[in-house]
C-alpha cells in the first residue's frame, strides 16, 4: 500500500520530537529541574507557569506537598495492589518524597519546555492514529499505533507520579524505559509505512545475528547507565559532591564500561569489513555515533561529570539505540547465507 507524503513526513516529525523529549528531560535532570513544577499536568495549578515567587501565595509549599501526599499514597495503595508492598512502604517512609523545593523561575520553565515537548509528541502520536483510523485501516498499524499511544498515555501519568514521588530514582529509570519503548514502536510504523525504510537491506545471517546483538547490549548499556545515575542521586543525597562521584561507584558502573568496549570492538569490526557496502550505510553511522558517546563517556568518568556532557552521553546512546532498531528492521528476516 501507497502512504501519502505528508503522513510519512507526520511520522518523521513525530519521532523526532519523541527525541527531543529524551533530550529536554535530560537536561531537566543535570540542572535539578525536576521539581520545577511541583504538580502535574499544570505547572504550579497553571497552564503556562509563573515567573515570579509574588505570584505565588505565601503557603504554596504547603499545598503542593499535602496534594504530593494524597496522590503518594494513591501511588502506594496501586504497588499493594500489584504485590509490591516493600517498594510502597518505602515511599510510604520517605519523608524527603513531601519536602517542596523553594520556587526558581528557571527550574520551573525548564521543567515547563520539557512538558511542552512532551505535549507536542503526544499530540503527533494521536495525530497519527487518527490518519491511520480514517485512511489507512490496516489491522497492523492500527495496533500499533493504538499501543503506542496506550503507552504515551500511561508515560504521561507515570510521569506524574514520578514528579509526586519527588524524583524517586527508580521510578526515573522506568521513565527512560517507557520513551525507549515508544521510540522503537514509533520505529517500526516508519519502517511499514516509509518507502526508504521498506526497502530491506540484504545481508549475511550473520551479520544481521550480530547487528542484533549489538543492540541488545547497547539496550542493557542504557538500562545500565540509569543504575549508574541512580548511584549518582544516592551520592548526592548522601552530601558527596561531583569530584568524589567516581570514586565512589560500585560493580555497576565497571559492568557499564566494560561493556562499552565491548560494543566498540564489535562496531568497529563490523565498520571495517563492510566500510564499503554502500547498502549498509546505516550502520556505518553507528561507528561515529559511538566514538562520541565514547568520548562523551570518557569526560563524564575522568573530568567531574560535567553536566552537559551527561545530556550527550544519553543523547547519542538514545540516537545509537534507534539506528541499530531501525537496522535490525530493515533486515531481512530470511537472511541469504553467503
Amino acid at each position: 500500500m501507497k502512504y501519502g507524503k505528508w503522513f510519512i513526513r507526520v511520522n518523521w516529525i513525530t519521532l523526532v520530537l519523541i527525541f527531543l523529549v529524551v533530550i529536554a528531560g535530560s537536561f531537566v535532570r543535570i540542572t535539578g529541574s525536576g521539581m520545577g513544577c511541583p504538580d502535574w499536568p499544570k505547572c504550579f495549578g497553571q497552564w503556562i507557569p509563573p515567573t515570579d515567587k509574588a505570584e505565588l501565595p505565601e503557603d504554596y509549599k504547603d499545598i503542593y506537598s499535602s496534594k504530593r501526599e494524597k496522590k503518594v499514597q494513591k501511588f502506594c495503595n496501586l504497588l499493594t495492589f500489584f504485590g509490591m508492598e516493600v517498594t510502597a512502604e518505602k515511599i510510604r517512609n520517605d519523608k524527603s518524597i513531601l519536602i517542596e523545593e523553594s520556587f526558581n523561575a528557571r527550574k520551573t520553565w525548564t521543567e515547563y519546555v520539557n512538558r511542552l515537548f512532551g505535549f507536542l509528541a503526544g499530540n503527533g502520536v494521536l495525530l497519527i492514529f487518527l490518519w491511520m483510523l480514517v485512511k489507512y485501516r490496516q489491522r497492523k498499524l492500527l495496533f500499533l499505533g493504538g499501543v503506542n499511544l496506550v503507552i504515551l498515555a500511561f508515560q504521561a501519568w507515570f510521569g506524574s507520579i514520578v514528579v509526586a514521588t519527588n524524583l524517586v530514582p527508580w521510578t526515573i529509570t522506568v521513565h527512560l524505559f517507557l520513551a525507549l519503548v515508544i521510540i522503537g514502536i514509533q520505529l517500526y510504523i516508519i519502517r511499514l509505512v516509509s518507502n526508504s525504510q521498506r526497502k530491506n537491506i540484504h545481508v549475511s545471517k550473520q551479520l544481521y545475528w550480530l547487528v542484533l546483538f549489538i543492540f541488545l547490549i547497547t539496550f542493557t548499556q542504557m538500562f545500565l547507565g540509569t543504575q549508574v545515575r541512580e548511584e549518582i542521586d544516592f551520592l548526592r543525597k548522601a552530601g558527596v559532591g561531583r569530584e568524589g562521584w567516581s570514586e565512589n561507584f560500585g560493580t555497576v558502573f565497571f559492568i557499564h564500561r566494560s561493556f562499552s568496549w565491548l560494543v566498540l570492538i564489535l562496531i568497529t569490526g563490523m565498520f571495517w569489513f563492510k566500510r564499503k557496502d554502500k547498502s549498509l550505510r546505516i550502520l556505518h553511522w553507528t561507528f561515529f555515533i559511538l566514538a562520541i558517546e565514547l568520548l562523551s563517556g570518557l569526560l563524564l568518568a575522568h573530568f567531574n561529570m560535567p553536566g552537559l556532557v551527561q545530556t550527550a552521553h544519553l543523547v547519542f546512546a538514545t540516537i545509537l539505540f534507534g539506528i541499530l532498531l531501525m537496522s535490525v528492521f530493515r533486515m531481512k528476516t530470511k537472511m541469504a547465507l553467503n
